[in-house]
């Protein structure tokens, strides 16, 4: 639930993300008893990159996956005591940080495994790795599929005999690194994923003489964002709990969106209220420059309305609207940046507050900042 105190501390106009440290806590333990025995559970940073974030999520899971130089930092500045660095594009220099850190690097690419082995021993090291691998077969249902089709993600199944093919003198193989999918809703769906994950694990490590330690399946545990529901963790760990995992065999799930999602609000401020051609609009200071995810994938993300009854100081009436659908839409010099269309409200004012939920992953960090050079939302932490 929103903390409505918070919001005497934000500034106004309001526009401010807040997140809950408690709540991550309490995601992570839901998620982790949902896993099988001995899984690792592995916090995927680009959900949400707050430092206070990933330091909680450091904390309360097993450790952290991360996809760029950056986020590596965050990791290390957190102090993780697992990090695992994917990311298709990995430069020369975040390759040597990442042997640095004592990451275990999800390997894109027989060229980069090839450069990763000769940094590593330039370095005078050893690094752990797995080979990320676009399966020939898809994964669950979701809002993205990164296997079994035509993607820049991992090395394509049909080539995987050119990665075993190359000497290595610094990097110690020991599995795979499967992530499939986005935002899957399918309880069943993903568990037969994850078993498929395994059974084909063990299936090309004996094909290529691998001693086989590390399985990670990825993340792409959903929400939605129309309703409240989430990916059944019940259904999920009641299948996950028959998975026979070969002994010795590190199974690792990296979840983001669920663990972050619901540790946090975007905050809103309504600043005018006006009828155009027959729709009312509620124009915010805020927008998809803030929380990108209702434009770019096109649906209209639930809002609650906050009323605030202070801070009115104008001699003329405080405009408000009652009983009509409302399209909430943001600052920005562009039609496109809407939250939500024909929300239907009881009452709304200017100085009115809307509060989006679920928003506490890929809200702020997957949205264009920049653009008009808007002031950035306050972040709240508690």
């Amino acid at each position: 639930m929103f903390p409505e105190a918070l919001l005497q501390r934000a500034q106004r106009p309001v526009s401010a993300y807040v997140y809950s440290r408690s709540a991550l806590v309490r995601a992570a333990d839901r998620v982790r008893a949902a896993l099988p025995a001995g899984a690792t559970l592995l916090y995927a940073v680009k959900a949400n990159g707050h430092p206070d974030v990933v330091a909680t999520l450091a904390a309360a899971t097993d450790g952290l996956e991360v996809a760029s130089g950056g986020e590596l930092a965050l990791a290390v500045a957190a102090g993780a005591t697992r990090i695992a660095f994917g990311g298709p594009a990995k430069t020369d220099q975040e390759l040597h940080a990442g042997v640095r850190a004592g990451a275990l690097i999800h390997v894109e690419s027989v060229l980069e495994l090839r450069r990763l082995d000769a940094i590593a021993a330039g370095l005078g090291a050893r690094v752990t790795a797995a080979l990320r691998v676009n399966r020939a077969v898809a994964g669950p249902d979701g809002s993205h599929r990164m296997t079994g089709t035509p993607t820049p993600f991992g090395i394509d199944e049909a080539t995987l005999p050119a990665a075993f093919a190359v000497p290595l003198t610094a990097v110690d193989l020991r599995g795979f690194h499967l992530h499939a999918v986005s935002n899957s809703l399918d309880a069943d769906a993903y568990a037969t994923f994850v078993a498929g994950a395994v059974e084909w694990s063990v299936a090309a490590a004996g094909r290529y003489g691998l001693d086989l330690r590390y399985v990670n399946v990825g993340g792409g545990l959903g929400v939605s964002y129309t309703d409240a529901s989430t990916i059944d963790l019940g259904v999920l760990g009641e299948r996950l709990a028959a998975l026979a995992v070969p002994a010795g065999v590190d199974l690792v799930f990296e979840p983001g969106r669920l663990l972050a999602a619901d540790a946090g609000w975007y905050a809103a401020e309504v600043i005018d209220l006006k009828l155009t051609h027959g729709r009312w609009f509620a124009v915010l200071r805020g927008g998809t420059h803030h929380f990108r995810l209702p434009a770019a994938w096109g649906y209209s993300h639930p809002f609650t309305v906050l009323a605030r009854d202070d801070g009115w100081e104008w001699p003329f009436a405080r405009p408000s609207v009652e009983d009509v659908a409302v399209d909430a839409v943001g600052e920005l010099c562009t039609p496109r940046d809407v939250l939500a269309r024909g929300v239907q409200v009881s009452r709304l004012r200017v100085g009115d507050v809307l509060v989006f939920a679920r928003t506490g992953a890929y809200g702020w960090d997957i949205s264009h900042h920049d653009f008009l050079r808007h002031p950035y939302p306050q972040i709240i932490v508690v």
